[in-house]
């Protein structure tokens, strides 16, 4: 038991965890530090980049193989099966109607692509290495909860359900082009592209992201304090049990299709994350009848605090063990 608490205390101990905290704290204390709008924007595009650029020059250096496509599929699975998890825990623990059920349950079989940014530079910072395709896989399981969620919200709600402009608005989604069409520039570019580049996406990475993460850590903190009165016992509760469900899945999944160390870490980050980017504005479209204050307190004011604080560094130990 020590070298497991030393194993998760060292993990904790990272810059980018810490910062995150600070962020949380300051909201707390309703402190009046802030980032500036523009330029949280610009990390988020740098970080996007970034991570998909060195994901794709990583592809190109190993190759393609069934690997990847073993990854992808149980990626794509994971990510359609968990909101109905989800959803049958919402209905035990908690008295959230069908409707606003299924849209917190979309949330948590997406992903939440600053976890993975954040999982990615803790793996670089304890010099474990990773496949790049993991870059694919994250992009490959936003999607699939959508529909979950969609479904299980027709099969009791359906005239609540609305999809007009939805699939528009999901393909071209910023966050997934930039990141996908980055991946496939890195791809394509190689090593060649790499060498050109490094000097902005690799030297600089940790310290944009450090930046990035306190003021995520601001944005957590101010909106669990805003919508507190919305968490009911049962609901806080599901945030903090749910990403360890997830996380286990994918820790057998992983470990059925052939990934370790790394990788197998990074699709229990992803399985385990919930989406506040994506998932929120196809809920906005699909389902303007749920609650939002609910959903995006769940995954941005519960679950993420919980995963990056604690859930990275206990995932890393589940993962390396």
């Amino acid at each position: 038991m020590p070298n497991i608490i030393d194993t998760l205390s060292s993990n904790l101990l990272v810059p980018t965890i810490l910062f995150f905290t600070l962020g949380l704290l300051a909201a707390f204390a309703r402190s009046d530090l802030s980032i500036p709008g523009g330029a949280a924007k610009f990390m988020s595009l740098y970080l996007l980049l970034a991570i998909g650029f060195k994901g794709g020059s990583s592809l190109a250096e190993h190759g393609i193989h069934v690997d990847l496509f073993l990854a992808i599929g149980a990626g794509v699975v994971l990510s359609f099966l968990i909101p109905f998890v989800a959803f049958a825990l919402l209905r035990g623990m908690t008295r959230l109607d069908t409707l606003n059920a299924a849209a917190v349950a979309g949330h948590y079989g997406s992903i939440s692509i600053v976890t993975f940014v954040t999982a990615t530079s803790l793996l670089d910072l304890v010099g474990m290495t990773f496949d790049g395709y993991m870059v694919a896989v994250a992009a490959a399981m936003e999607v699939p909860a959508i529909l979950s969620a969609l479904w299980l919200a027709h099969r009791s709600n359906g005239d609540k359900v609305k999809n007009s402009g939805l699939w528009r608005d999901l393909l071209a989604n910023g966050s997934i082009v930039l990141l996908t069409g980055s991946f496939f520039i890195g791809a394509v570019t190689g090593g060649k592209g790499m060498e050109m580049i490094a000097p902005f996406i690799v030297t600089p990475f940790t310290g944009i992201l450090c930046l990035f993460l306190l003021d995520m850590g601001l944005s957590a903190g101010r909106s669990l304090m805003k919508n507190r009165h919305m968490l009911s016992p049962g609901l806080f509760l599901f945030g903090l049990i749910m990403p360890l469900i997830g996380a286990g899945f994918a820790w057998g999944a992983g470990v059925a299709v052939g990934l370790e160390g790394g990788s197998l870490f990074l699709l229990m980050v992803l399985s385990a994350s919930a989406s506040y980017i994506a998932v929120p504005a196809a809920m906005r479209i699909a389902l303007p009848q749920a609650e939002s204050g609910i959903y995006l307190t769940m995954s941005l004011g519960v679950s993420f605090p919980f995963n990056i604080t604690v859930g990275l560094p206990l995932y890393l130990w589940l993962a390396a063990g």
